[in-house]
């Protein structure tokens, strides 16, 4: 399938708009702090909406808080094709991270409109609300938002009610923001890769096959503290000699497996934490991510088999407690072959690639067609004041996306 158009954006522009966004809520040590429902962000969700209305669309505010901008279509009834991403930071990120995916969309509708064109499907641009923390705006849009308030803890001060309403939302309208494949035929989200993958293999744009899905546990350890001296290696209940088992099992499990999914132990505490006493109690967590859900169940299942043979080995009783379970989302491989296609003829070099970090696309997949266009990023870093794509590879990230928009409006 051919590009449709010579049609570009405005890379100069989209940068100069990236640049302009970056300083709401920049500090002195050049980090960006923006969390949802903060005057931090309502000033940006501010800037960004003039920016809608100014390329000519309708913008409006769902109960889930979202931003939505609306391109009409040449079809009336067509359902929206959609782009978008989220403009809240970590607390100390940086100001490519969500913001991105966002402009570029603002800046497709710059471009089709400086062009007297619009598609057959209207065109949204939505800006998700709280991506970083409760993902409450692109949960309530797929629908599996959580069903008791108090399942949602805003990092800003308050309730997830009190803050929905600081931007415009209603919790008690919460289903009114639920969305259909009747009328969002598909989503494509542009973000910075937020690793080195793309940097490492020397290409332009990343053609993401799914966001993973994500499988936490937290792991108790009892043993039994003594003293270090007094006690003999064959009398000990060693705690952290039972954790460091895990440790390595769960490296193990996860080099053994084909898919390639990515497992780690980021957290651990010891008791008591003496340097004279056998530990007698350890708390850590399992992190596992894989795009394929019977890998995530297959690995779980080695994990607790090891588990059962390092307790008895080690005299030890462990406990596995559930944390987070999120099952991956694949993209839809008509938009993979459209962006595939998009940046061949673009002439730029591509990689399909996982998404190993979650996104709003992982909930909006559940509900439609969707897919992911990564551009890289520099030394891999993100959620950092250090992390950077550079004007022309957010330029490049931005024209796939606007062909690939054009694309999709002739296959749907």
């Amino acid at each position: 399938m051919a590009v449709l158009s010579k049609l570009t954006v405005n890379g100069d522009r989209l940068n100069a708009s990236i640049n302009r966004l970056a300083k709401i809520g920049r500090m002195p040590n050049g980090e960006i702090c923006r969390l949802a429902f903060t005057p931090e962000i309502l000033q940006a969700r501010y800037l960004v909406q003039q920016w809608m209305v100014e390329a000519g669309m309708t913008v409006r505010t769902d109960a889930a808080g979202n931003l939505i901008g609306r391109y009409e279509g040449q079809i009336e009834e067509a359902p929206a094709l959609a782009t978008g991403s989220h403009i809240d930071t970590v607390p100390s990120g940086g100001k490519y991270d969500g913001v991105l995916g966002v402009l570029a969309g603002i800046e497709v509708v710059r471009s089709l409109r400086e062009s007297k064109m619009r598609l057959k499907h209207p065109l949204e641009v939505i800006v998700f609300t709280d991506e970083e923390n409760t993902m409450i705006g692109c949960q309530a849009m797929a629908g599996t938002a959580k069903q008791l308030p108090h399942e949602y803890k805003p990092k800003a001060a308050g309730s997830i009610e009190d803050c929905l309403e600081i931007i415009g939302g209603n919790w008690d309208e919460l289903e009114t923001a639920r969305r259909t494949r009747a009328d969002m035929a598909a989503f494509v989200e542009l973000h910075v890769e937020q690793g080195a993958v793309l940097e490492s293999a020397g290409k332009e744009i990343g053609v993401v096959q799914g966001v993973v899905g994500m499988l936490r546990k937290a792991i108790s350890i009892q043993g039994q503290a003594n003293h270090a001296g007094t006690t003999p290696m064959d009398m000990r209940q060693d705690a952290l000699v039972a954790a460091a088992q895990i440790v390595l099992a769960v490296q193990e499990i996860a080099l053994s497996m084909p898919s390639q999914p990515v497992a780690t132990v980021g957290y651990l505490t010891v008791a008591p934490n003496a340097v004279n006493i056998v530990p007698g109690q350890v708390e850590l967590t399992v992190d596992m991510r894989d795009l394929s859900q019977a890998c995530l169940s297959e690995m779980l299942e080695q994990l607790q088999r090891e588990i059962k043979t390092i307790a008895t080995a080690t005299d030890t009783q462990i406990e596995l407690k559930p944390l987070l379970c999120v099952e991956p989302t694949l993209s839809a491989l008509p938009v993979q072959s459209s962006i595939a296609q998009v940046a061949q003829e673009l002439g730029l070099g591509h990689v399909a690639m996982p998404s190993r970090a979650g996104h709003d696309s992982l909930e909006i997949g559940r509900i439609t067609d969707m897919g992911m266009i990564f551009v890289p990023s520099q030394n891999g870093l993100s959620h950092s004041g250090e992390e950077y794509t550079s004007p022309e590879q957010c330029t490049q990230g931005a024209n796939v996306l606007l062909h690939t928009l054009l694309q999709l409006d002739e296959i749907y």
